[in-house]
């Protein structure tokens, strides 16, 4: 326990410290800020159109996010000898393997709670066609970036400590600072009642994009066991798009009795399953959270059966 527990920390620190995770995050967070800014005439439905597109942008991201901090995880280390040197300790590929997924879920999450805490900014700023752009809270959360990255800097120049790992980490608290403080000390003026009020709805609807991405995350590892980043990535993509049309392509088809659809309709994961944005404008105060429970079963499943695949995958390569 102890070697698997050694190994997590160390992809997480490793992940972390490269520098396009933090520009990934920090680019991320700071584009669902955007889209809360403009004006968009949408008949009322601006709340809606801002929160769509955050949650969008959430699951885009975490797509990329996935499949570079795989391949730098684990790809990048049977290329260069690493994962050679480390597997000649009394340590097993299967140990190595699920070990290295903690670590990339554990920084994942760490990418998804800044948009997350972002998305929910971005709730609480949008305005209709009779409010205007909240410049306080805009001057607020953009004042949080350029403290952290100011906070790792001083730590790069007189600590002498890596800057990407310690400007993310100060990232993920100057958002939440920020945060706290738009919520508590700034008012965003509409004439529209879900206008100008955080939805908390949205904190469920983010974590069913969590469970997605480790889906993701663990198809992008078992590619990373074979091939390099831009095949992983091509990879990745076409499994996520045939995962959204999955209903059209093979539900209708294992519904009328098809066993080749059956089979294609289960082994394909189902992504619409973990989009429910629109639940947040049923008008219901409450979340389904019996429903991310059993989200939660799928992915262990999914995840599951995954990383078994990876382990075979893994187990014959070569690694001199």
């Amino acid at each position: 326990m102890r070697q698997f527990a050694t190994i997590a920390t160390n992809a997480f620190m490793e992940l972390v410290r490269q520098p396009i995770f933090l520009l990934l995050t920090t680019a991320t967070a700071a584009f669902e800020i955007f889209l809360a800014i403009p004006s968009y005439f949408a008949f009322g439905d601006e709340p809606k159109l801002v929160k769509n597109s955050v949650l969008a942008v959430m699951l885009l991201a975490g797509l990329f996010g996935a499949v570079l901090t795989a391949s730098s995880s684990l790809g990048r280390e049977i290329r260069t000898g690493t994962a050679l040197a480390v597997l000649s300790k009394p340590i097993g590929r299967a140990q190595f393997l699920f070990a290295k997924y903690a670590g990339l879920v554990l920084a994942l999450t760490l990418m998804t709670y800044v948009n997350l805490v972002a998305a929910l900014i971005a709730s609480r700023m949008a305005f209709d066609a009779y409010g205007s752009t909240d410049m306080a809270a805009l001057g607020i959360f953009t004042g949080g970036v350029l403290v952290a990255y100011g906070i790792g800097g001083f730590s790069n120049f007189f600590l002498r400590r890596p800057f990407v790992s310690d400007a993310f980490f100060a990232l993920v608290g100057m958002v939440s600072l920020a945060a706290y403080l738009i919520f508590s000390f700034t008012k965003q003026q509409s004439s529209l009642g879900t206008a100008g009020a955080v939805d908390w709805r949205m904190v469920p609807a983010a974590i069913l994009v969590l469970f997605a991405l480790w889906i993701l995350a663990s198809l992008a590892l078992a590619c990373s066991t074979r091939v390099d980043v831009i095949p992983t990535l091509a990879i990745c993509s076409a499994i996520f798009l045939v995962g959204i049309m999955s209903d059209y392509l093979f539900g209708r088809h294992a519904e009328q009795g098809s066993w080749w659809a059956s089979v294609l309709y289960t082994v394909t994961p189902n992504w619409q399953l973990f989009w429910l944005a629109d639940v947040l404008e049923t008008g219901k105060n409450t979340f389904p959270w019996g429903y991310v429970g059993k989200a939660f079963g799928y992915v262990v499943g999914y995840v599951g059966a995954a990383l078994c695949l990876a382990t075979l995958l893994f187990e014959d390569r070569e690694l001199s």
